[in-house]
């Protein structure tokens, strides 16, 4: 892990001053400059936008759009919103709320991933913990919300990537520990994987989700691993692979690349780090940056978004943008 960033302070020219002063003025310069915990490959963090948490704003997964404006999923305020590059949010849908919701491991109504198309159409999930409203929703541009996909009650729909070439929905369960696949014609969502390595321990299970590469990469939030599920030729699950471990509190990630470098958010500890696909790993964003339990990245030509949702310190759910270096 790299040495926190400070900014340089300017101190008296040494000449003027004693030995002890000048070691006092310079500890004292120092210890009143913010330490910046921003690390290479991001530079120049800044928040694009503060939410009201009263309002139950608490961003939970991100797509980003080609203008760079940032959709994203409010999960207990059942919304999918945009937020455009000055910072103005718009909400794009609200989801109906259930009279009785029962969500495993949430027990309120939750919009978590997200995923977006090449022609604007949103797809995100629903959980409620009722068989009317659980499931894969999807949003057409100048449209309604509507569920193209219904899932069991007491599954929680959490990370979320689109295939579209192979025309299919990826979605993970962090209650039941499963990815499931869902065809975008309008077929059954099935099961695709159930490796023990995506169940739960505790809580969360299978959480964040991307398609890169001919494979599904997951998270499993509880163990702190990074899994990988290679797409074989049939469409079917490959075996399992771990390519990282004790990332703990991992919630979703992005790719950085061609490659597998990404970064991935840790929930609790509110933090960011970047996983080299030589097995590196440092953190490059904390709360000395404005992260408030993040849980999400997302990636739009040279920019990193990162939303912030405060499950935890229950203050300031944000959205950070941060400069990337490729």
């Amino acid at each position: 892990m790299p040495r926190p960033f400070r900014r340089p302070a300017r101190l008296a020219p040494a000449a003027l001053l004693s030995g002890a002063s000048a070691a006092a003025l310079a500890l004292a310069l120092l210890a009143a400059t913010p330490a910046v915990a921003v690390a290479p490959p991001l530079s120049d963090p800044r928040i694009v936008a503060h939410f009201d948490i009263a309002e139950h704003l608490q961003p939970e997964n991100i797509a980003v759009e080609p203008d760079g404006s940032v959709d994203l999923t409010f999960s207990f305020a059942r919304q999918v919103g945009r937020v455009d590059p000055d910072g103005r949010l718009t909400v794009l849908a609200t989801l109906p709320e259930p009279e009785h919701p029962a969500t495993p491991l949430l027990g309120r109504a939750a919009v978590s991933g997200l995923a977006r198309a090449h022609d604007g159409t949103l797809y995100f999930a629903y959980a409620t913990g009722t068989a009317d409203l659980t499931g894969i929703w999807r949003l057409c541009p100048g449209g309604e919300p509507e569920r193209i996909a219904a899932l069991p009650a007491d599954s929680l729909p959490n990370g979320l990537a689109l295939d579209e070439r192979a025309g299919v929905l990826y979605s993970s369960d962090s209650a039941l520990g499963l990815v499931r696949v869902i065809p975008l014609d309008g077929g059954a969502p099935a099961v695709w994987s159930d490796d023990a390595r995506l169940k739960p321990v505790s809580a969360f299970g299978a959480n964040g989700l991307k398609v890169h590469r001919g494979a599904v990469w997951v998270g499993n939030t509880d163990t702190g691993s990074l899994l990988r599920i290679p797409i074989r030729a049939d469409g079917a699950a490959g075996p399992v692979e771990v390519r990282a471990g004790g990332l703990d509190g991992l919630d979703d990630f992005a790719f950085v690349g061609a490659g597998d470098d990404l970064l991935a958010a840790l929930n609790p500890a509110s933090e960011v780090v970047y996983l080299g696909s030589d097995g590196s790993r440092h953190t490059v964003l904390d709360a000395a940056d404005g992260l408030s339990n993040p849980t999400s990245v997302g990636i739009g030509g040279d920019t990193a978004y990162v939303p912030s949702a405060a499950y935890f310190t229950m203050a300031d759910p944000n959205l950070l943008a941060a400069t990337l270096e490729r």
